[in-house]
């Protein structure tokens, strides 16, 4: 017997790195009926074994959204009829209330300390901003307590849930190793006196200080993803932006031919309190692409990068100190490769998704009373 579960998403892409390409495509090959339900006016679709749901375009006001779309969601689970939820979303959090509810199987997933990356939200007045976290949190332990499950990003958000009395693991989001072939930290010749950035843009990932450290380095800036907050005007006015390519939001061939091209890959998050202790996806598929990092210098980052001799830890606030980082990499291309390859080694043995996968079928198994 085939069993049918639902991923539920009315804020990420279809082909979210973590929701599509990790969990739903390992749920597919592992035997799975797997659906997943989106928000984004594209249509149904089939790909890589995993059926795609359309609830519709997502309205352009975030309120109407957060008051819509999770309704339009519902429906459409309902119609699915799956044996396990799996919502992404804390403004799905009233679904999975209703579906627990009726008796369905619900997981949570955790990809974000929610409350405390609501402290940095641009689009929340400042003053409303502690009120707005804590009631987001206590909606978030009264229902995960009655969840058949939460996933976690990172131990620290697992550990928040376990405390809770919740059945809670963390599955991290490390590199699908397939996407970066072995020799893709070779050819160190043909690579570009540049650095990269991919992902979501904003402020409090360091996307000023970036711009303003390449500006007074020896290296351009390959800035892959699209702007998340205001910065955007701001980010283009630096004087550093005349030495940044703005690429745009890639798909993931166009992500490993960025990382081919830089000499360093920049993990820069300003000190937040949902920072501090994540685990960034681009952190380790960096180093997969056998790129030193230049990290913020938070605790839980140092004993990887430190730890494993990949790159170098800097203070994310400082552009005279992520710019000599900078130079020192462009510097030593013999250095900078061994760095890389130190990185790529870590991946391979301790960091890749293999073994999160493996994590996250046993869970559906535990849950399902598989085994």
């Amino acid at each position: 017997m085939r069993h049918r579960v639902a991923h539920v998403t009315t804020v990420h892409q279809r082909r979210d790195v973590r929701i599509f390409h990790k969990e739903c495509v390992t749920l597919a090959a592992a035997g799975y009926d797997v659906s997943l339900v989106v928000g984004d006016g594209l249509g149904p679709e089939t790909a890589e074994g995993v059926r795609i749901h359309d609830v519709g375009r997502r309205p352009s006001s975030r309120l109407l959204r957060m008051g819509l779309q999770p309704w339009r969601a519902l429906q459409a689970v309902v119609a699915i009829a799956p044996d396990l939820v799996h919502l992404h979303d804390p403004e799905l959090l009233p679904v999975a209330w209703h579906l627990r509810r009726r008796g369905h199987l619900v997981i949570y997933d955790a990809h974000e300390d929610t409350p405390r990356q609501i402290l940095t939200k641009h689009w929340i007045p400042r003053a409303c901003r502690p009120a707005a976290a804590w009631s987001v949190e206590q909606l978030e332990d009264l229902v995960a307590r009655r969840l058949s499950g939460v996933v976690a990003a990172t131990p620290v958000i697992r550990d928040r849930f376990r405390s809770l009395g919740c059945a809670a693991i963390d599955v991290k989001n490390y590199p699908l190793m397939h996407e970066f072939p072995v020799g893709a930290a070779d050819g160190w010749e043909r690579k570009e006196r540049a650095v990269c950035y991919v992902g979501g843009i904003s402020r409090a990932r360091g996307v000023h200080e970036m711009v303003t450290a390449v500006g007074s380095s020896g290296a351009r800036l390959l800035l892959a993803g699209s702007f998340m907050d205001g910065s955007a005007a701001q980010a283009r006015a630096l004087p550093g932006w005349r030495k940044v390519e703005e690429l745009g939001q890639l798909d993931r061939p166009g992500v490993v031919r960025t990382l081919e091209r830089a000499m360093a890959g920049l993990v820069l998050f300003q000190p937040a309190p949902n920072h501090v202790d994540a685990l960034p996806n681009k952190l380790f598929e960096y180093m997969a692409a056998g790129l030193p990092v230049i990290a913020s210098s938070f605790p839980a980052w140092e004993e990887i990068v430190r730890g494993h001799d990949c790159g170098h830890c800097v203070d994310p606030s400082d552009p005279g100190e992520i710019a000599a980082a900078i130079d020192r990499v462009l510097a030593d291309p013999a250095e900078a490769r061994r760095l890389g390859e130190n990185g790529r080694r870590a991946v391979e043995t301790a960091f890749s998704w293999q073994g999160e996968g493996q994590l996250l079928l046993r869970s559906y198994r535990r849950t399902l009373a598989l085994e």
